[in-house]
């Protein structure tokens, strides 16, 4: 089991990347570091000031949101990052966000996401594997572009950065056409809305990582409590009544009452009545809370579903930071 530690720097109105967390994080063995972005800080410029403070420790995006760059901007990016870094450590966790924020930060149609998705992922591996120029003719994307607009002039290019090291690609998904595109074409996994049965046999080869909250403290009730808002406002808020991935990840989970329930009622200007629809059972499933007994014993009995081949620890105390390093034998 690997580990991984999450930076929620997306989500704050001021950058305060924690290095000395991090730099401990790489020193008790954790396999990985973690950025995303939504409308804020963006997941990859943490990652250079990263590889420029720590020394092995690898550089995930989870994720990176598909239509903030085009494909070749992004495999620009990893494979200047990764050069910094002294290679082999950078992995590319892309997802494809929702229409809230394509069309309203990024200014793009929502069009086909299960095929814009593989348009995207099949150019970036070309730009990566720098093995011919980078053609692709798809319904969502193409290059050379010929689409309106164009003059005609567009050439085929190869890159001229030579990648250090291999780049995997990790795909966040969680229906099941973009899983099936996951197996198809990524290297690894980062599910929405895995539940307890676990990984499914097509995705067993490919690494899988989960998320965990974890916190030490004496008041599991009200930590949980202090839960809700932000829980809420993802499965109630981030999304419209038919597009909302963090509503369909809770029905995967198993809660898919709740689910309609906290959208509802959210969507209605509820938001208290949403917060207290959140079930302790949804929120305890991916959060390890208490005391150290109290959350070595909840890993011992079989936190992590069947299949996982790493965990990605959302925690700001150090202590929680080396808990968990203990727990996996790191």
């Amino acid at each position: 089991m690997k580990l991984g530690l999450r930076l929620n720097l997306y989500r704050s109105a001021t950058l305060d990347v924690p290095l000395e967390l991090v730099r401990r994080a790489e020193q008790l063995g954790y396999h990985s570091v973690w950025t995303a972005e939504a409308y804020g800080a963006d997941a990859l410029t943490p990652l250079a000031f990263l590889a420029a403070h720590t020394s092995r420790i690898a550089l995930g995006t989870a994720v990176v949101q598909l239509a903030a760059r085009p494909p070749a901007t992004l495999a620009m990016q990893a494979m200047t990052i990764d050069a910094l870094a002294g290679g082999n450590r950078l992995i590319l966790g892309i997802g494809v966000s929702g229409p809230q924020i394509v069309e309203g930060w990024y200014g793009q149609p929502w069009g086909r996401p299960h095929q814009r998705l593989r348009d995207y992922v099949t150019i970036v591996r070309q730009v990566l594997d720098r093995s011919a120029p980078v053609v692709h003719s798809g319904p969502e994307i193409s290059l050379p572009y010929a689409g309106p607009g164009a003059l005609g002039q567009g050439t085929a290019l190869r890159s001229i950065l030579h990648p250090v090291a291999p780049i995997p690609i990790w795909l966040a998904t969680g229906g099941p056409r973009n899983t099936a595109l996951a197996a198809e074409l990524a290297d690894g996994w980062l599910p929405m809305g895995l539940g307890p049965s676990g990984v499914p046999p097509r995705l067993r080869g490919l690494e899988v990582f989960t998320g965990v909250t974890v916190q030490l403290t004496e008041d599991v009730g009200g930590t949980l409590d202090a839960m809700r808002p932000l829980t809420a406002m993802y499965v109630g808020g981030m999304g419209s009544a038919t597009h909302n991935y963090h509503r369909d990840a809770m029905a995967r989970r198993g809660f898919p009452e709740a689910a309609e329930v906290i959208g509802e009622l959210w969507r209605a200007g509820r938001r208290a009545e949403a917060e207290a629809a959140v079930p302790v059972e949804y929120l305890e499933q991916t959060a390890l809370l208490g005391s150290p007994d109290r959350i070595r014993r909840r890993w011992d009995a079989g936190f992590v579903p069947p299949g996982v081949t790493g965990v990605i620890v959302d925690a700001r105390q150090t202590a929680a930071v080396e808990l968990m390093a203990e727990l996996v034998a790191c």
